[in-house]
């Protein structure tokens, strides 16, 4: 990995720093100005790819907030590296990987991260984003009062190949409950996935329109064979290493749309 002084060339325009919660401290990368909005990068760790994607929100106008939560800032992708990194959340303690009706305890982590942005930073409160293995803990920060925007892209949590898997949310009955409520009160969820990938399958997106109706907005991309932007079934990371950046594709659309997102859900009024 390239580096300049302490911080990989990938992280350029972001200061680090550790913060700290219930007794845990974690490495967060912080950038730009304006409403808060919480990065939690995919497996297996803050790439390169995710980089770039934290850089468009910043540029857009956000301060964003990346933790550190598993892997090595600034790493690029190796099959490999994601083998060991999936490999050490599954037996990490904080991440439960496998449950489909209780929520990871790296969340209650998370919530205290996205109140003390909301508490600097004021505003109607902070948007989130989580990727694949981090993907449902936007779901679960909507519990936190500050969570104003957030957004699953391809949420990957329950791992498993049981129907009660697949429709999993990867969220405790109570969180549920009051994710549901707070979307009937006018907290809105974005979600994202490919429609070929089996870490994201459809029956996940089924139930979050079924518990959520009208407060879910789903955006499903073709990635079946043949499909006319020519994605590849093996498609998985919409916002980051499977992002065409090309005007009309259909990921770029996605990306824009996560942006349009946070603005509507976290600029200030005129």
């Amino acid at each position: 990995m390239t580096t300049r002084g302490d911080a990989p060339i990938a992280l350029e325009g972001f200061t680090v720093a550790p913060m700290t919660f219930h007794d845990v401290a974690r490495d967060v990368y912080r950038g730009g100005t304006g409403p808060g909005v919480i990065v939690m990068h995919e497996i297996p760790g803050i790439t390169p790819e995710v980089a770039r994607f934290a850089r468009l929100v910043k540029d857009a106008g956000f301060t964003v907030f990346m933790p550190s939560l598993f892997g090595t800032p600034g790493r690029p992708m190796t099959t490999s590296y994601a083998a060991l990194e999936i490999l050490k959340t599954c037996v990490s303690r904080e991440f439960r990987v496998f449950a489909a009706g209780s929520t990871s305890p790296v969340v209650s982590w998370l919530r205290a991260l996205c109140a003390a942005a909301h508490a600097e930073l004021g505003g109607p409160g902070v948007g989130a984003i989580g990727m694949c293995m981090t993907g449902n803990f936007a779901l679960a920060l909507m519990v936190d009062p500050s969570m104003m925007a957030p957004v699953l892209s391809q949420p990957s949590l329950p791992v498993g190949l049981t129907r009660r898997a697949k429709s999993g949310l990867h969220l405790s009955a109570e969180d549920l409950a009051i994710v549901k409520r707070r979307a009937k009160e006018g907290v809105p969820l974005l979600a994202l996935r490919f429609t070929n990938d089996p870490l994201c399958p459809k029956e996940r997106f089924e139930r979050l329109r079924s518990e959520l109706g009208s407060g879910v907005e789903t955006i499903e991309i073709d990635s079946s064979p043949r499909n006319p932007h020519h994605i590849p079934p093996s498609a998985h990371s919409v916002v980051t290493l499977d992002l065409v950046d090309e005007a009309g594709h259909p990921t770029r659309i996605a990306l824009d749309r996560v942006l349009s997102f946070f603005r509507e859900r976290l600029a200030p009024p005129a």
